[in-house]
């Protein structure tokens, strides 16, 4: 798969997103710890935005991909970077809700 097909695919985007999942990819949660009792993925982790430079080293230690979510996608968006900046393999999984429906 392409990096425009995976940006831009929709549904291509949300398989691949899938498959990673299924291949045991961690998913964090970067909304706040209040955002995250009112709902959430039940696997994720929940690390707030805020903190995630402080996680940095853990998920590295993972050595897995991480899917970031937060509730629309631009919190799990900046996530996305910071950990690609820090050599980890990340993906934007968007609003978590979204990505739960697209997981089951």
């Amino acid at each position: 798969m392409g990096l425009l097909d995976l940006l831009f695919g929709g549904s291509k985007k949300a398989a691949y997103i899938k498959e990673l999942y299924a291949n045991g990819a961690v998913i964090i949660d970067v909304r706040t710890p209040d955002e995250f009792r009112s709902g959430h993925i039940k696997s994720s982790i929940n690390i707030p935005l805020q903190t995630l430079s402080q996680k940095i080293t853990t998920l590295k230690q993972k050595k897995k991909p991480i899917i970031a979510v937060c509730q629309s996608g631009g919190r799990s968006s900046m996530a996305v970077t910071a950990l690609k900046n820090a050599g980890i393999e990340a993906y934007n999984g968007g609003g978590w809700s979204s990505l739960e429906n697209k997981l089951t």
